[in-house]
């Protein structure tokens, strides 16, 4: 059948490793305490902070309040980060928030979180990254003036495409790329941070005086500023997708949290100033790259430097976006929520082809519809929307089972804050400033219904679904993955 029979919750959690091919095979615990942080510093550090700055000011209007927003988001992802490694530790298999909703609500609101995410949250937020790099790698090309979107859009594309057929010909290749990538990411910034210090050094503090003027108080408007900011520091929660391959996965969770949200909170913080420190908050506010910008007035004729690096840098994450994002499409089709497809590998080169081949297919149709600000709303909108579902089943588990085993306990208000902001952030915009997309997201997350009750619930599987599966497998040359017996 083209769906999996779902796996019940009396077997242990098995899965099968993709880059070992069709062996009967856990995932290995290989992460550590180092692998750890830096899984989550390497993905929060991608197209965010590149490019949110200039929208997270737009919406603040002051230099101050907008650097309290990206405290305030740092915060906030860290009591994110700290309520899920409670989850993580309680429930120790990989997959996140899908495995999460699955354990403590059921399969129905699972399969939402599922079909939501594998078509529209993961694709969305790939759309996202490509377009930031898209922009930095053109803006070289139309010094002065802003860069045309037709060309921003094909070169988006093209990322796109070219990370399909490296992820899809070879898993190491796409590792070896990633972590070349992350090298760049961190070096740009790093130059960003020590060019701002030497500024300020300069007396170069304009933009600081009278740093609250001009600050907006609506919480419609604050609400999107979040959106915006959050956007930097997300993949807070990356590592508990893969909470089976952590080495003492109770004591490295909340560790490498520990370590790697302040971390990156404090870079971003520091490179926030250095953008004030080279811009006024109006020369920011015009700048569609604002890095580029930066080094157009910090460095001179060495500013292709920070274009070629952010270029890299956002490269190097769209590939790690895009690396695990068959994941939760994976994890979902072994519980029997996706089609069977989404889950085989192909024979040869043993890497998740259909699952990487409909991420492309879903984020080309995001970037041909949609610009940088409108997919980061609509992504964010989406992703603390089941954050906050995630965070009332932790709060449920630490009311009504106490019984249950954990090594880490989180304090119980931590949580309690997360939903209190996942909640604003999902209503805020609503009220204060409604927009037709919400709905039609809205509409589509519960749209879900439809598919799942006849395919899910009752398993009507149409013969021609069947056939289709039977096509594809032949023409893409993918099979089914075995599954560990025990």
């Amino acid at each position: 059948s083209t769906m999996r029979k779902r796996k019940t919750t009396d077997s242990p959690p098995s899965s099968t490793d993709l880059s070992e091919g069709k062996e009967n095979l856990r995932l290995k615990q290989e992460v550590g305490l180092i692998s750890g942080v830096s899984l989550i510093a390497g993905t929060m550090i991608g197209s965010g902070i590149f490019m949110s700055p200039e929208w997270v000011l737009h919406h603040m209007g002051s230099p101050a309040s907008s650097l309290l927003i990206w405290t305030a988001c740092g915060l906030l992802s860290m009591f994110g980060a700290l309520s899920y490694a409670e989850l993580g530790t309680i429930i120790k298999e990989s997959g996140g928030e899908y495995i999460y909703i699955l354990r403590i609500f059921g399969s129905f609101p699972a399969f939402l979180f599922a079909y939501t995410s594998v078509i529209l949250v993961r694709p969305a937020g790939l759309a996202a990254v490509c377009l930031s790099f898209a922009e930095y790698a053109v803006a070289p090309f139309y010094p002065g003036c802003s860069s045309p979107q037709v060309v921003v859009k094909c070169t988006a594309a093209a990322c796109i495409l070219i990370l399909t057929i490296i992820n899809c010909l070879n898993v190491r290749l796409a590792t070896s790329i990633m972590n070349i990538f992350t090298a760049a990411k961190l070096l740009a910034l790093l130059v960003i941070v020590v060019g701002g210090l030497v500024l300020l050094a300069k007396g170069q503090t304009q933009s600081f005086q009278n740093a609250f003027q001009n600050t907006t108080a609506s919480i419609g408007t604050i609400g999107v500023a979040f959106y915006q900011g959050l956007w930097s520091f997300d993949g807070w929660n990356n590592l508990n997708y893969v909470t089976e391959e952590l080495k003492k996965p109770e004591v490295t969770l909340p560790r490498a949290v520990m370590i790697a949200i302040p971390l990156v909170t404090c870079l971003y913080l520091l490179v926030n100033v250095s953008y004030l420190a080279a811009m006024t908050p109006s020369e920011l506010l015009s700048s569609g790259a604002v890095a580029v910008t930066w080094g157009d007035k910090v460095l001179g004729s060495w500013a292709w430097l920070i274009s070629l690096s952010v270029a890299l840098s956002t490269f190097g994450s769209s590939n790690g976006t895009f690396f695990s994002g068959g994941r939760v499409c994976y994890i979902a089709a072994r519980e029997g929520h996706m089609p069977d497809i989404l889950s085989m590998a192909h024979v040869r080169c043993l890497t998740p082809s259909p699952a990487l081949l409909f991420t492309s297919a879903m984020s080309l149709i995001m970037i041909i519809s949609g610009s940088f600000t409108s997919i980061v709303n609509f992504f964010s909108f989406i992703a603390w929307f089941f954050y906050g579902m995630t965070i009332t089943g932790l709060l449920y588990l630490k009311i009504k089972k106490r019984e249950l085993p954990r090594s880490y306990k989180v304090p119980i208000i931590i949580p309690v804050i997360v939903l209190m902001a996942a909640v604003y952030l999902v209503l805020a915009p609503i009220i204060d400033q409604p927009q037709m997309e919400i709905l039609y997201i809205v509409l589509f997350i519960f749209s879900g219904v439809i598919l799942y009750f006849p395919l899910v619930r009752f398993k009507c599987h149409p013969r021609f679904l069947q056939r289709v599966t039977l096509h594809l497998q032949l023409f893409l040359e993918v099979a089914p993955t075995t599954r560990d017996a025990n």
